[in-house]
Parts: C-alpha cells; structure tokens; sequence
C-alpha cells in the first residue's frame, strides 16, 4: 500500500470517528466498498462459474458426440460430486491447475466407470471405446474452462477489477509479512486495510498498514470499511478470548483466515489457502450462513407438520391422562431463551402445577418432586411431555435439533459464570440437541452442556442432525428421559 492509499485510509477513518452513529450506519456501502461501482458478477465466488463452466462442457460434448442419455446425466451427476467432495468448488485465494489435475483425472475416471457400469446394468448396448472417447473428451474440456477460468480471474484480480477489502488481527512479525505479501503480489486479489490489535508487538509508524483499532473493534471495522476477508496472525491476545470475538463475524458477510501455529513447519493440505508460502486455514463459515441451513428449516416445517398429524392420537391420549390426573390446564405454558437471546413461549404437556409464577420460572428440576403423580412421572420419562414444542418447531420458535433452551432466570446465572454459555444462541433452540443424546439433561454439568452445544453449532450438518434424531429416538424408545 503507498503512502498515498495510507493517508486515505487513515482519513477515512478520522472522517467515520467524527460522524454521528446513523450517518455512519449509512456511509460504508456506499462510499467505503471499493467493489461498489463493479460489476456485480465479479463479486461472486469463483466456485458457482466453475460448476456452469463443467455443465458446459458435457453440454457441448453431448451435442459433439450426439450422445445424450440418462446414463451420462447420472455420471455427469457423479463427476459434479466428486468435484464438490474434492472442494473443486470453493473459493480459494490461490488458484493452480496443477493442484486440481489429481482430482480432475479421478473425475474423468468417475465418469467413465459410472458410465459403463449403468450401462451394463441395464444393458444398454454401446461400444466401450465411445465412452472412454467422451469421457476424455470431458477430462480436457473441463481442463481448458479451468485454465481459462483462473487466468481470467488472476488477471482480474491484478488489474483491480476484483479486490477484497482484509483486516489483519495481530501487528506483529507474522501479521507484518502477511500484509507486505499481499500488498506486493495482488494475484490474491486481498488488499489489507490495516491491523487491528490491542496491543500491538510492533511499533505502528514501522507497520505496513495503519493500526484501525482494538479487538473490541473488530465488528465495528469490518462494517466502515465493508471488510470480506479477516486474517488472524499472531497477536498478543489470549487464544481463549480471540474465539468469542471471532464469533462476532458470524454475522458478518467475511471470510476468516487463520495462520496456523508452528506455520513454518505446517504441511499445506487440501482444504487450506496460502499467501506466498504462508499457509492459512480457511474457518468454516457459520451454519446459518449456509445455503444447507435452509433447508434445515424446509425439514423442520416438513417433519414437524408432519409428525403433529401422525402423532394426534398421542397427543390426545397425553392430553386427556394429563386431564385426568391434574384438571384443567393441559398444557404448560414458560418462557425459555431461543436465537440471539429471543424469549419466547415454549409449550409442554403439564406434568403438575407449580405454586406459583416464581416457582416456575426458578426452580431448577421437578424430577424427584413428591408432587409428581405418575402419569407426570411417565411423561417426564418417556419425554412425551415435550410434543407440544412440535408446534414451536412449526411456527418458527425452534428448530426439531438444537441447543436446548433454558429460562431467562438460570440463562442470566450460567452466562455469569460459564464461559462462551450465550454462544449457544447463535442458533435456534431445539426439541432436542447433541448434549441431551449424550445424557446431558437434568441435573448434569452446565459447562458441558455449552460445550456440547457450540461443539453441534460449529460442526453442523444436515447428517449431524439426522444422527443426533435417530439417536433421540432410541432414547425415548428406552424411556430416558429426565
């Protein structure tokens, strides 16, 4: 970066300091986003022009060839696959054919062993040659998009008409040489704006990019200077706080680098970016931030919907034994904490009638209350009592799998002495999660819980979730509930 583009930075940033609050919430997406003026396809990810480019191809192909049949649709679907299982389709900082060539050729074999192996299944008589021919066909076309494709985007990158705005946590040696590298070789396409860092290692005036500001910052910085990628080096912050002020970017519409401890001595892999000879581990993007996490809500509406019609004679059975042993008031009504700290009202079937309001909002465990009859006792253990929130799911309060919600009583006391404990709510709650299918419910330890529960957050799945529900299944089955 010149001394002219470090004045301007600084500028900016003395300018956004003076602003009043509401002008500075309007300021940055239009005046501090460098790619505002582009054109909006070159903001993208490379990875969806890719997945086109390939399509292409076997397009092209099957019109060459004027072979077009069911059986190349599902080697395509095949092929396509096994891209995406090899990360063939994520973004990625440094774009070199040659690392792809392993797995363009494994393709090239998925494609013609699905080929021929559909073929003979169903007997579908075609010389053995025409499918190799196409299949190499396929193999070199896709190799042709792909070398174009990445010359056309490191030539982008270069000239300027695709460059990412990048924050560097940590002014130290490591942090220095990262942003000196970036700054000399814009094949990245990253241009660092500055540090951020509390207590920064090395002297401001000798750091290759104005110091922005502290960790406590970070949000507040990405947002003004409409920051894509973060990059955390070496800094003097403990590794303990630095995971709950990355998880204020969760948000955020940025991708978070990290450079590995010992990176001098780190083996590069397969789903790691690098920077001129620094490795970096790309974090995981949020859950929700996932295209995957919509149709997690599309399986929640589906199988709640659902099971409320198929479970009615349940219910209605819970319903009236409920009824029968405590009276009027079927169904329990409490307040629980659900996404970002949300209340809401959870619904039960009612296992006996509190005293009061207080009572209910405060005492921790009903489990050995003497006032627990046995139809109670039953639906408490068989965890039938809990079908109500069937309704929550399907209304949007809660998800089928998720951390368990908890009252804003007990919610206040555990985020005041267990740590990361409101990171659980960076999701929505659910019916059941992955501390309950490991015991953790009832009177069992409250850290592990949270553990549990961030621990299911930063590892989601769809499969996670279906595992975590074919477990819970065989808990109620076995009558362990709490």
């Amino acid at each position: 970066m010149t001394d002219r583009q470090l004045e301007t930075v600084a500028d900016a940033r003395d300018v956004l300091s003076v602003l009043p609050a509401a002008a500075r919430s309007e300021m940055p997406s239009r005046l501090f986003d460098p790619q505002v003026l582009r054109p909006r396809l070159l903001r993208g990810p490379v990875g969806p022009y890719l997945l086109l480019g390939d399509l292409a191809v076997f397009a092209v192909t099957a019109l060459v060839s004027g072979v077009f049949a069911p059986v190349q649709a599902v080697a395509l679907a095949a092929v396509v696959t096994c891209f995406w299982v090899f990360g063939m389709y994520r973004s990625r900082l440094s774009l070199s054919l040659l690392d792809d060539l392993p797995f363009l050729v494994a393709g090239g074999l998925v494609c013609l062993t699905t080929e021929l192996s559909l073929s003979t299944l169903f007997m579908q008589p075609r010389p053995r040659w025409d499918a190799l021919e196409q299949s190499l066909v396929l193999f070199l076309g896709v190799l042709v998009v792909r070398r174009i494709a990445y010359s056309v985007v490191r030539r982008a990158r270069s000239s300027g008409l695709v460059r990412h705005a990048a924050l560097v946590l940590g002014a130290g040696h490591v942090g220095a040489r990262l942003v000196g590298d970036l700054q000399e070789h814009r094949q990245y396409g990253v241009d660092p704006v500055g540090f951020v860092d509390s207590f920064p290692r090395l002297d401001p005036d000798v750091l290759p990019a104005p110091l922005l500001g502290g960790y406590g910052e970070l949000s507040e910085l990405i947002e003004d200077f409409a920051v894509r990628v973060v990059i955390v080096g070496f800094g003097n912050q403990r590794e303990a706080d630095l995971v709950d002020i990355l998880r204020t970017c969760d948000r955020l519409d940025c991708e978070i680098f990290i450079v590995p401890r010992l990176f001098e001595v780190h083996s590069v892999t397969r789903d790691m970016d690098e920077v001129w000879g620094i490795p970096l581990v790309r974090v995981r993007r949020a859950p929700f931030r996932s295209f995957t996490w919509q149709v997690k809500r599309l399986v929640d509406l589906v199988l709640s919907g659902a099971a409320l019609f198929l479970l009615a004679p349940v219910l209605a059975a819970c319903a009236v034994a409920v009824r029968w042993e405590g009276g009027p008031g079927i169904i329990f009504r409490q307040v629980r904490v659900g996404l970002d700290g949300t209340p809401f009202e959870l619904l039960k079937f009612r296992s006996l009638k509190p005293v009061d309001d207080t009572e209910s909002a405060t005492n921790w465990n009903i489990k050995h209350d003497d006032r627990l009859g046995p139809v109670g006792r039953f639906l408490r253990r068989s965890s039938l009592d809990e079908l109500p929130q069937l309704w929550n799911i399907l209304r949007g309060d809660m998800s089928l799998v998720g951390p368990r919600p908890e009252r804003p009583h007990f919610v206040d006391e555990f985020t005041s002495r267990v740590p990361r404990y409101m990171s659980r709510h960076r999701v929505p709650a659910g019916l059941t999660g992955w501390a309950q299918v490991h015991g953790l419910r009832g009177d069992t330890s409250i850290e592990d819980r949270a553990s549990f529960d961030n621990h299911y957050i930063e590892n989601w799945s769809l499969w996670g979730d279906v595992k975590i529900m074919v477990r819970t299944v065989t808990q109620v089955v076995g009558a362990r509930g709490g």
